[in-house]
């Protein structure tokens, strides 16, 4: 279980004395051979103190990837899990820069902190250890105790990230077991411009106050999506793909217009965010691309967009195991990364039917082509120029 930290916990990490005890900490490995060792350690020198600072430390070192300035934080288990990465916030930020803005629910601030950098923003919680960690990675920014569903400010953009467990804790997909539920949120703001954070497998046609759907991707995988009301919309349909310091973003007010042909020499698989925001086709229109078929996000063409890590197709022709292995053989392939699309296959079980013995490394794309299940054996390249 969890550490749950109190306020006085968080009163004395603050302190200069709780600031000292951390940077002890810090410097133990508590990991291998000498966790049991420096877990007692601590235990003996900082008594029931301890478990807060052990807690923290370790819960800055799993921030690292995620938060930029995970090594100053405080956070619990909970709401570092559920805080949205520093890129994601940064991007959300920049489409409120200059507004005033209300985090309803700015837990210890992921959110918040990128707020504060582009626009006049406060920020409230029911939770008041969240929140007294939240002044600490927030200084200067207002906070507030309130409930999100008792409006507390006026003429801000509203901004929230219900949770999504429920009171046993458990992952739960039912806006209405969010906290705050969706339906309750959308009427306390109605008339008002709100932005509500949520996972990307949410159904959102249960939120039918939502003008504008974002779903965002980092570093190839889809973080989260993102609701925008009528004020904040420019768009119905949004992928925003977050990549190497770098992003680009398409809406479904760009063309669509291609349609399903025979392979070109390359395969070209979507950005996830641009799959889930039924943006294949904009994608392939932008990119001179076509689709195998019209029920497959799979995208094809003669050349793949500068930077993508596409399928260079090398061979295809109807699927079957027995021709896939006699193509693997025939190839010499030893390495196999296996991607399919619109067949019910295991990856992993089909590769070890394989029996792989070759020396040269490949990818199969599998998917269908009208009724047709089909094999594309290709090699993997990103070009650059």
């Amino acid at each position: 279980m969890p550490y749950a930290f109190s306020l006085s916990d968080v009163a004395f990490l603050r302190s200069a004395e709780g600031e000292r005890a951390l940077a002890e900490c810090e410097a133990l490995p508590l990991a291998g051979k000498t966790r049991i060792a420096d877990v007692a350690a601590l235990r003996q020198r900082f008594g029931d103190r301890s478990a807060a600072i052990l807690e923290t430390v370790l819960l800055r070192r799993k921030a690292v990837s995620k938060l930029d300035s995970a090594g100053r934080w405080l956070f619990t288990a909970d709401a570092l899990q559920q805080a949205s990465a520093s890129a994601v916030a940064r991007h959300r930020a920049s489409r409120l820069a200059g507004r005033i803005v209300h985090d309803v629910t700015c837990s210890v601030g992921a959110d918040l902190s990128e707020l504060a950098k582009v626009a006049s923003c406060l920020g409230s919680d029911v939770d008041e250890v969240r929140l007294a960690m939240a002044r600490h990675n927030c200084p200067g920014v207002p906070l507030a105790r309130a409930d999100a569903l008792r409006p507390v400010s006026r003429d801000t953009v509203i901004v929230a990230d219900p949770a999504r467990r429920d009171s046993a804790g458990r992952r739960t997909w039912r806006a209405r077991d969010f906290v705050p539920p969706l339906d309750e949120l959308a009427d306390t703001y109605a008339g008002r411009d709100l932005v509500v954070k949520y996972a990307p497998g949410f159904d959102f046609s249960l939120a039918p106050w939502a003008k504008e759907v974002e779903l965002v991707s980092l570093d190839g995988q889809v973080r989260e999506s993102c609701l925008w009301s009528a004020g904040l919309a420019t768009a119905t349909r949004r992928a925003t793909v977050l990549r190497d310091g770098t992003q680009w973003t398409i809406t479904d007010q760009e063309p669509d217009d291609i349609g399903a042909a025979a392979p070109g020499e390359w395969i070209v698989d979507p950005d996830g965010a641009v799959v889930r925001a039924g943006l294949v086709k904009h994608y392939g229109a932008r990119h001179g691309l076509w689709q195998l078929d019209e029920r497959i996000a799979y995208l094809t063409g003669d050349r793949p967009p500068r930077g993508v890590r596409a399928f260079r197709v090398l061979d295809h022709g109807p699927y079957s195991e027995k021709a896939l292995r006699a193509l693997l053989r025939e190839h010499e392939v030893g390495r196999l990364e296996i991607l399919i699309r619109g067949l019910d296959l295991d990856p992993d079980a089909l590769r070890r039917r394989m029996k792989l013995r070759g020396s040269r490394e490949a990818t199969v794309v599998l998917t269908r082509i009208g009724r047709a299940p089909t094999a594309f054996l290709c090699r993997a390249e990103r070009l650059t120029d």
